[in-house]
């Protein structure tokens, strides 16, 4: 072949080099295509997570395991405007007329509200884990949760560990160094100094966390998850201290005996009633609807119990 020849070949291989490195990667200023929708909804579904209604796919660093919450004062409990609140919220749910009485009253344990001053403290950014609690049974501290007995879809690494006693809970938490919150500190977390009605603020969002209904079926997939979802899922429901579903996923005990109201005063590091029958329950779980997964709704129950919507998650002392 002549030189000629040659080097025309040459300049022709060049152009086509040059043609495809640009094609790889888009002229700057210019967005790569997304991917199809139906793409991203499949990647979600295969991770265990929520069915997205775009194909926007958000990509967050872990958070820290703890957050310090910094000592201060804040108002504890509810007025009787926000029990009407709270009963109007109920009336809302799909089984509205259910909300008769006896669940109208509950909302009044609430009562009545009062100024607590806390300690600095350090609270679990998110529940405790089932890969958590296991290296908890594996060091022979902590009993295994009865997954075998028909609750063997609950038993994933990242989904926060149920079918818990409070025994089991207060236990972990002291093999981990820690213990479990005071149902004060929970409350400030969950709704910080300014008294937040829900974590994330005061306007109720089905979409912000993992919630149930009041309904003949309790369940509600709208959120994405019909059951339990992997903690930390629900990022736009943080609270702005940095804490991961304080409303609903599961709900969680916490260290104080349970009275059906609050002693009448300000107080300092409270730890409730010195004995009692029941543990506190807070922040609703995927079987309850909006009105019990606000900051200030309190539940309750035999600290032998075991639930498949029940876990917790530990406080330090600062």
């Amino acid at each position: 072949m002549r030189p000629a020849a040659l080097l025309t070949l040459a300049m022709l291989a060049s152009f086509f080099a040059v043609s495809m490195v640009g094609a790889a990667a888009p002229p700057r200023g210019r967005r790569a295509p997304r991917p199809p929708a139906d793409a991203a909804a499949a990647v979600s579904a295969r991770a265990g997570g929520p069915r997205a209604p775009s194909s926007v796919v958000a990509l967050r660093a872990p958070g820290p395991s703890a957050v310090l919450v910094r000592a201060g004062s804040f108002t504890m409990g509810s007025s009787e405007v926000e029990i009407v609140h709270a009963v109007t919220l109920c009336k809302l749910e799909p089984a509205g007329e259910l909300c008769v009485e006896e669940i109208e009253a509950s909302f009044a344990n609430e009562l009545v509200p009062h100024e607590v001053y806390l300690s600095d403290f350090w609270i679990d950014r998110t529940e405790v884990t089932v890969a958590s609690y296991r290296r908890c049974v594996s060091a022979g501290h902590c009993d295994e949760p009865p997954y075998a007995s028909g609750g063997q879809r609950f038993d994933r690494p990242d989904y926060p560990v149920v079918l818990v006693t409070w025994s089991d809970a207060q236990r972990y938490c002291a093999w981990a160094g820690g213990r479990l919150p005071t149902e004060a500190e929970w409350e400030r977390a969950a709704r910080r100094a300014d008294g937040r009605r829900y974590p994330w603020g005061d306007v109720y969002n089905p979409f912000y966390a993992n919630h149930g209904r009041l309904a003949v079926d309790e369940h509600d997939d709208g959120d994405g998850f019909l059951e339990l979802a992997p903690v930390g899922s629900f990022v736009a429901g943080r609270t702005p201290d940095g804490i991961d579903d304080l409303a609903g996923n599961v709900e969680e005990w916490v260290a104080d005996y349970y009275g059906p109201e609050y002693p009448s005063g300000s107080a300092k590091d409270p730890r409730g009633p010195g004995m009692g029958e029941e543990r506190v329950l807070r922040g609703g779980s995927y079987t309850h609807g909006r009105p019990w997964l606000r900051g200030a709704a309190r539940g309750h129950d035999l600290p032998t119990s075991r639930r498949a919507w029940r876990g917790f998650r530990c406080a330090r002392t600062a």
